[in-house]
């Protein structure tokens, strides 16, 4: 046999297999937030969430719903009769020792919503040994934390929505009240900012997600962090300017002021004030200001000022600054949850 014979032909040699090169998705983020919106909503936990934030905004709308109902039947055809059912509450409440309205349970309860939708997004994968297999698919590694931030305030804004809606809906059949067009864009407003307000705690909750391994651990962080600035961050800080930053009474008029404008700045640097100040002007035209006088000459001018009701676009002027606290807040807790992501090590 010649050598020429003995040589291997081109058809003899092993097939090389061909590498396909799969395109990476232009909007890979939209198709994991779509996978994770419908986990969410099949998931157990909507549900939960669902029902109590339904009845913590159901159960002072029913306390109040006598005391709507005369004020309906007295004033009907006043402003802001509709906007009461959301800043309206019982006419005792002197047993209780919080806002006992829609909007202070709402405002109570809401940051549950993203702590519940984001102290597991990331950590849960992890335990669970999927997100190596996630970041390995073709898509940008930053798709993964903006899509699973998208759907759980997607999930949120329908839960949300829900709920004024059932409120509304409760108020127009039993009540026989009816929103003006006014009314009907300052809840939308008021809709709108506790979007925002539930979007700070989601962005807490997701640093959580990434910077805490255990989801479990996170979860902890999480309600511990609101209870300690939701359920008892006024008596904390109440507590604490009365032992440091104490108001003088036997001082003179403008020591007292001064006394009470810090105080004030400090409670404001609480993120339920920031909400609750600006949803009370939303919800109530009659507010005409929210900072803290500070002269008598205000004190007076505040006492003689005649009960008037501020446009949509005043109120505006007085919250848009407490808008912005928020959405920079919540994109500085969601840049921080970005860049860890960004660094850290997946391994599989």
């Amino acid at each position: 046999m010649t050598e020429a014979a003995a040589a291997p032909t081109p058809t003899d040699a092993p097939a090389t297999p061909a590498v396909v090169d799969r395109p990476i998705p232009p909007r890979g983020w939209l198709v994991i937030a779509s996978k994770e919106l419908g986990d969410h909503l099949e998931s157990a936990r909507f549900a939960i969430l669902l029902i109590v934030l339904g009845l913590a905004a159901g159960i002072p709308l029913y306390l109040a719903a006598e005391q709507l109902r005369t004020l309906a039947s007295q004033v009907s055809g006043a402003q802001a009769v509709f906007l009461a059912m959301f800043s309206l509450g019982p006419r005792d409440q002197s047993i209780f020792q919080f806002d006992v309205t829609v909007q202070g349970f709402v405002g109570l309860a809401a940051p549950l919503l993203g702590i519940a939708f984001a102290f597991d997004a990331v950590n849960g994968e992890r335990s669970q040994g999927t997100l190596p297999r996630l970041v390995s698919q073709p898509i940008y590694r930053d798709d993964v934390i903006n899509g699973k931030f998208t759907a759980a305030l997607a999930v949120i804004t329908l839960v949300l929505v829900s709920v004024v809606l059932l409120i509304s809906g409760f108020g127009m059949l039993r009540l026989g009240i009816v929103p003006t067009f006014a009314e009907t864009l300052r809840i939308i407003l008021w809709l709108v900012v506790t979007i925002v307000y539930v979007g700070l705690w989601l962005s807490f909750g997701m640093l959580l997600s990434v910077v805490v391994h255990r989801a479990a651990t996170a979860a902890l962080l999480g309600l511990g962090a609101w209870m300690l600035l939701a359920v008892f961050g006024n008596f904390l800080v109440q507590l604490f300017l009365a032992v440091f930053l104490p108001v003088n009474a036997s001082g003179t008029a403008e020591q007292q002021i001064a006394g009470l404008q810090v105080q004030d700045f400090v409670m404001r640097l609480l993120p339920v004030t920031i909400y609750t100040e600006a949803t009370t002007v939303l919800l109530n035209p009659t507010v005409t200001s929210v900072a803290t006088l500070s002269t008598i000459n205000q004190y007076v001018q505040k006492q003689q000022q005649l009960p008037t009701f501020l446009s949509l676009d005043q109120s505006l002027l007085l919250v848009w600054p407490h808008i912005v606290v928020m959405v920079a807040i919540t994109a500085v807790l969601f840049a921080a949850a970005y860049i860890r992501f960004m660094r850290q090590e997946v391994r599989a």
